[in-house]
């Protein structure tokens, strides 16, 4: 089976009404039982990341803000989500789940974790929404106990992975590469290793054509030895805060490419989910499930 990571962790209390989703992951669960890929009690669960692994991604201070819950109001408030015990946990877990995942890519060729891909956290401070750069984390945690280099981030979100970018701006073993909305946030994108921008309304023929681009040219100019996929589905034509006009059906062509050219190309593949914003969390659940259902059948 598809190796996938999750922990009940990973759905931490937010106050009713709350902008992010956090139901999805528990939704998400529900939807990967049922399709027999998550048996209960049979899958690998993550246990905390420290604050030593977190720190090779973000600066110390920081994280000893996030762990002791003292952030200022204003690292609450560009993060949108509360500074509490729990949502640290949650961080800690996510980021220790993706880099379970990568070890477990690297020993079975695919794995994926049910969280992750909070890619707008970056070297000093979270951001929308991602408290830790689980992506970065794994990363530099995997290099720092010998995992080969170099390593190729593909970051199909709508939104620009500005975080993961600048955490990797001067690192030459590590290759982002970033497809999202030009006009969506964040407002001031960073500079990838190859960026592409699209217009709003960009619909399934237009993105795919320069979604398989993207992949082959990253994947020449970075020869990676792991590569990390944000699968993020706020891609589609009724997230609230996407703008790119997919359907599912473009959604699942996107994953199915992406996983078939890296692992055709002998490459192990870590999936993470990304974002996600539907207003109907089992809806949304199911959409995220679509990278699970890819994966699992090329593992197959």
């Amino acid at each position: 089976m598809l190796p996938i990571i999750h922990h009940l962790d990973y759905l931490a209390p937010l106050k009713p009404g709350h902008r992010f989703p956090m139901s999805k992951y528990g939704y998400l669960r529900e939807a990967l039982a049922a399709r027999g890929l998550l048996l209960p009690g049979a899958y690998p669960a993550p246990s905390p990341a420290s604050a030593a692994q977190v720190a090779l991604a973000h600066d110390a201070g920081y994280v000893e803000r996030v762990f002791s819950q003292r952030l200022s109001p204003g690292e609450v408030r560009r993060i949108g989500l509360p500074g509490t015990e729990k949502v640290a946990r949650r961080a800690r877990l996510s980021s220790a789940g993706t880099l379970l995942a990568a070890w477990l890519a690297l020993e079975h060729g695919i794995a994926c974790n049910s969280a992750g891909g909070s890619h707008h956290a970056g070297p000093e401070a979270g951001a929308g929404f991602c408290v830790f750069n689980d992506v970065a984390v794994a990363i530099r945690n995997l290099l720092a106990q010998g995992a080969p280099g170099p390593m190729l981030v593909i970051d199909a979100d709508v939104h620009q992975g500005d975080g993961t970018a600048r955490i990797f701006a001067d690192d030459r073993q590590v290759f982002t590469f970033s497809i999202h909305s030009e006009k969506n946030f964040p407002a001031r994108k960073a500079v990838s290793d190859l960026d592409i921008a699209l217009p709003d309304g960009t619909g399934d023929t237009a993105y795919l054509a320069a979604f398989r681009d993207g992949v082959a040219r990253a994947i020449a100019a970075a020869r990676p030895r792991l590569v990390f996929y944000n699968a993020g589905v706020d891609v589609w034509s009724g997230d609230r805060l996407g703008r790119l006009a997919l359907t599912d059906d473009g959604i699942r062509a996107r994953d199915a490419y992406a996983i078939a050219a890296v692992r055709g190309a002998g490459i192990p593949l870590v999936g993470v989910i990304g974002g996600g914003y539907d207003d109907d969390p089992v809806r949304l659940a199911e959409r995220h499930a679509i990278l699970f259902e890819e994966a699992s059948r090329i593992a197959a």
